[in-house]
């Protein structure tokens, strides 16, 4: 495909996947016809990279469909000032798309490979706000907290160790259940010991690696 014709598909992307799953967040809609997705897919799937399909990225790892990479920054509402953390980097496009909405992003993946090619693809397009960690983060990723938390890949339950990460007013989009049926939550800190939630949208994604069903987060 030329490069007039990887706009086109980005184009086509936006408007009849992404605005009709109710993602009408312009900052989202910029960030996602601004970054070169194409870019960021493994080679022998560049021709699908805006396509509406699950593209494989090995070690049994696929990307978000496009449309829910879009509900879940539309859901996470990234200020340019604010912290985030992602757990499961993969390909490194919702990474870039994270970091051209906030302040900066530590990015978690198990896999080294992959923040490997993560650190390749972010410098390739001068994005440097983002701090690339290979490690296991299934139940926390160090003492911070974080304004924004996005985890990747599904979880039985909602383990206690993530909602405690947030700041006041900190949001942590997670998939929570097991196939057939799992739902995208928007978890809200409200206070010190106060937190609301929101359910988005059934789904399905890859569960998270390493994630033993924990003591589920009473809310």
């Amino acid at each position: 495909m030329s490069e007039m014709s990887f706009e086109q598909a980005r184009f086509n992307m936006i408007e009849q996947q992404i605005r009709p799953w109710e993602v009408l967040d312009q900052r989202v809609l910029d960030v996602m016809q601004q970054i070169p997705r194409e870019d960021f897919v493994p080679p022998p799937y560049r021709k699908l990279a805006f396509a509406d399909v699950a593209i494989p990225l090995g070690h049994g790892q696929f990307m978000m469909l496009p449309k829910i990479e879009a509900r879940m920054l539309q859901a996470l509402a990234i200020q340019p000032t604010e912290r985030v953390l992602e757990v499961g980097t993969g390909s490194a496009y919702t990474a870039a798309c994270l970091a051209r909405l906030g302040d900066s992003v530590v990015s978690v993946d198990i896999f080294p490979e992959f923040t490997q090619a993560a650190q390749r693809k972010l410098s390739a397009h001068g994005i440097k706000n983002i701090v690339l960690h290979g490690g296991d983060a299934a139940l926390g990723w160090g003492g911070q907290r974080y304004d924004a938390i996005a985890i990747t890949g599904s979880l039985p339950t909602v383990p206690e160790r993530w909602p405690q990460q947030l700041t006041i007013g900190g949001r942590l989009f997670v998939v929570v259940g097991e196939l057939p049926v799992m739902e995208a939550l928007l978890i809200t800190r409200m206070g010190e010991h106060e937190w609301a939630s929101d359910s988005l949208f059934d789904t399905e994604l890859p569960p998270l690696l390493n994630v033993t069903k924990p003591v589920e987060f009473e809310f």
